[in-house]
């Protein structure tokens, strides 16, 4: 069909329309884009361990020409030149892939040099890129980038096909251990640790040296990672399985010193010099939060006192010690309540032969060592070509110098450079020779096209004695280099000293002492801190908000505080309160847990802190651990059963356990302690009843107990209280009422 546009007709096809399942379609569609993210955007190529967008941002400022040894550039224009060229996904992911790679304390050997604010390691962020400037380290130009213009590795076009970028980085190093990296990719993740460069190239070099060597082996020479924040890995006897299997749990523990009082009356210090990998960033303001809230909460009663002295030159957090404190108890207690002992999960996955895969140690060498191999064969065929096209530009000088004379009448005779040139390749049909001699001279010359242009582009200084001389002297050279890259190209053993060389030099230029230590502990034992215990008064209003107040506080506003209220009694501070419910559970809650108040605050709801549930139980009774320790229970429920429990028998490690077992329908109506020899009972209906307490059998918490009085249909016990006559009659109406028997239906009184 035709189609009309712009006074011009033309053909389209006609219109197709394919049918397909919207489950299939979703299914390929997803399956591509997470395909794109993990190939083309989290996860490292296992060759030169680099992102794609950390790849194209050297390669960009390679092209831009910030190199070690000239002034660094504003980190905008080198960002804008990623983006532009080749990372077209927004500014802010190559400006923090440019941040972390200048960053000394997330990478074992920074790549990017910056000048400015890069962040800290205490999570500060780096200053917007208009106020950053950088450029490439040495080892990013030698160790990463060098060679790219001998062909070393495929080239393909940018996004929009007007640039050419790298397909990977032609590494000299195994910078995927050396620096690690992290991603999140869709279903996948990789989380490899940094390791030491000197430890790095030790291996490869054994593995060069040995195809075939251990594990056992090659850790001997890299045992396992390096962090850039030291610390110690206290779990060595797993990092075989980890290096086997390229994954699992690494435990960093930070580095805690003691330093002594150097004067009398002053006190000792725990410092914190090294903190686990893990912690780096956010991870430290929360670190030094939660020691606040440790030496608040009485948990660190051996600290008086935390400063951060943390600076450029290092991490440096100060305990200061009571005088007498015990360091080991405290570093235990650090250990086990903080951040300072962490978890780093190893995921060794990176992109080989452009599938991802989870890598052991040697699989990453191998895969290194044939890589190299491939990159050095390309770079030195490279230079293999080019020296053989200058001896072969020599030659031809060389000789020709012998047959300069031909040469000149060659050049005199030729009305063009192309009938000159073709006269010196032994074809001089267009040439004007002054003698015959000459001509058959020409005829019988063999110069190649390359030779022949040489050598009318030669310049007549060439003659000069010391000229030739020189000039035999590099075709000596080169013949030389010709057949050292023949040997290097044609032997396995020169290949590898020639790799093995190469490392062995980035290792002198470049490698620094480890900074981690490895050793094996033993897990940290749980430790009960030492809580200096004071006397508290405990509350709890109608609403179900519990607290405590000082007791100097509670006895200048007692009248107030009990008014507002519930309950209030005194309770330690190492102690628990016991919450009872009407659904026959007993809660228990440490009053440590509870809030200290000073002022009209209503405190912390009980079921925060609790498993009490609000919605589905009430409170009937709070008792202090000292009632419960030292008194016997008495239980009254709603229909009418009694019993009394031992108090111990509630004192339990579980939070939430039963406190008594209850009839159907039944519910829980009163918990007190025996302290009185009477009890009375009152019903929904009036009904009255007062017996002896002696009557009611001490019963396990998990029986239904007694009757206590008898109950009509549908009345109910409203009232239970435990008197004591020794002390004086109650008020009229309970003193009306006479002992009887248990079990009894009481007197009818007034509801």
């Amino acid at each position: 069909m035709a189609k009309k546009t712009n006074d011009t007709w033309a053909e389209t096809a006609p219109e197709r329309i394919l049918k397909t399942g919207f489950t299939d379609e979703m299914s390929k569609s997803y399956i591509d884009y997470s395909m794109s993210v993990i190939t083309a955007r989290a996860i490292p190529d296992v060759r030169d361990g680099l992102k794609p967008v950390q790849r194209r941002t050297l390669f960009a400022m390679e092209e831009l020409g910030v190199r070690h040894d000239r002034p660094h550039r504003k980190s905008a224009r080198i960002v804008g030149d990623t983006m532009g060229k080749y990372h077209p996904h927004g500014d802010s992911s190559i400006y923090d892939c440019l941040v972390v790679m200048a960053q000394d304390f997330k990478k074992g050997e920074i790549l990017v040099d910056g000048h400015g604010n890069f962040g800290s390691i205490e999570g500060d962020g780096a200053a917007a890129m208009r106020y950053t400037e950088a450029r490439l380290t040495k080892l990013s130009e030698d160790a990463l980038l060098a060679d790219l213009d001998k062909g070393v590795v495929d080239f393909i076009p940018n996004f929009d096909e007007t640039e050419k970028e790298p397909v990977v980085l032609p590494a000299r190093i195994p910078n995927l251990l050396v620096n690690g990296s992290e991603g999140i990719a869709v279903g996948m993740a990789t989380n490899i640790p940094p390791h030491n460069l000197r430890e790095v190239i030790d291996a490869e070099i054994a593995y060069l040296q040995d195809p075939d060597i251990s594990l056992e082996k090659l850790m001997s020479y890299m045992p396992g990672p390096d962090f850039p924040t030291g610390g110690l890995i206290v779990n060595k006897k797993d990092l075989p399985a980890i290096y086997e299997t390229g994954s699992g749990k690494i435990r960093l523990r930070g580095r805690m010193e003691l330093e002594k009082a150097d004067k009398r009356g002053e006190r000792d210090n725990l410092v914190i010099s090294e903190i686990p990998y893990t912690m780096v960033g956010m991870g430290i303001p929360k670190f030094i939060s939660s020691l606040g809230e440790m030496l608040e909460g009485k948990e660190l009663p051996e600290v008086v006192d935390i400063t951060n002295q943390s600076s450029k030159e290092g991490i440096r957090i100060v305990l200061t010690l009571k005088n007498g404190a015990d360091p080991e108890r405290v570093k235990n207690i650090l250990l086990k309540k903080t951040r300072l002992e962490d978890t780093f999960g190893v995921s060794m996955l990176a992109i080989v032969d452009g599938v991802p895969q989870v890598c052991g140690l040697k699989t990453i060498l191998e895969q290194f060592t044939d890589f190299q191999i491939e990159v050095n064969s390309r770079k030195y065929q490279s230079l293999l070509d080019k020296e053989r096209e200058k001896a072969e530009i020599q030659e031809g000088l060389i000789k020709a110098i012998d047959l300069i004379d031909v040469i000149i009448e060659i050049i005199r005779g030729s009305k063009n450079v192309k009938d000159a040139k073709e006269a010196l390749m032994g074809r001089p049909d267009n040439v004007t020779f002054k003698t015959k001699k000459a001509e058959k001279i020409a005829r019988t010359l063999t110069f190649t096209e390359r030779q022949a242009t040489a050598i009318l582009e030669m310049r007549l200084q060439k003659l000069i004695g010391l000229e030739v001389l020189a000039l035999q002297e590099e075709q000596e050279e080169s013949l030389k280099k010709i057949r050292q890259y023949e040997d290097i190209l044609n032997s396995y053993d020169s290949m590898i000293a020639v790799i093995k060389k190469d490392l062995l030099s980035y290792k002198r230029q470049f490698g620094r002492d480890r900074r981690t230590e490895i050793v094996d502990a033993e897990p940290v034992a749980d430790v009960a801190p030492i809580v200096e215990e004071r006397e508290l008064i405990f509350a709890a209003d109608r609403f179900g908000y519990g607290k405590t107040y000082e007791v100097s506080y509670y006895e200048k506003n007692k009248e107030a505080i009990e008014q507002e209220n519930r309950v209030c009694f005194p309770v330690m501070s190492a102690s628990r309160v016991y919450i009872f419910t009407t659904t026959g559970n007993v809660h228990t809650c440490r009053v440590e847990d509870l809030p200290g108040i000073r002022g009209k605050e209503k405190g912390t709801p009980l079921d925060n802190i609790t498993n009490y549930d609000s919605k589905k139980e009430s409170i009937v009774a709070i008792l202090p651990e000292s009632v419960i320790v030292a008194e016997k229970i008495l239980f009254v429920t709603r229909q009418g059963n009694v019993k009394i429990v031992d108090g111990g028998e509630f004192i339990s490690s579980r939070r939430t356990i039963q406190a008594t077992k209850l009839a159907e329908d039944d519910e829980v109506l009163s918990v007190q302690a025996v302290q009185g020899s009477q009890l009375y009972l009152k019903t929904h209906d009036g009904f009255r009843l007062r017996f002896a307490l002696s009557e009611v059998p001490e019963q396990k918490r998990t029986s239904v107990g007694v009757r206590g009085i008898l109950l009509s249909k549908d009345d109910r016990v409203d009232q239970a209280i435990v008197l004591d006559p020794a002390g004086g009659e109650p008020d009229a109406e309970v003193s009306a009422v006479r002992l009887s028997k248990r079990a009894g239906k009481g007197s009818k009184g007034k509801k």
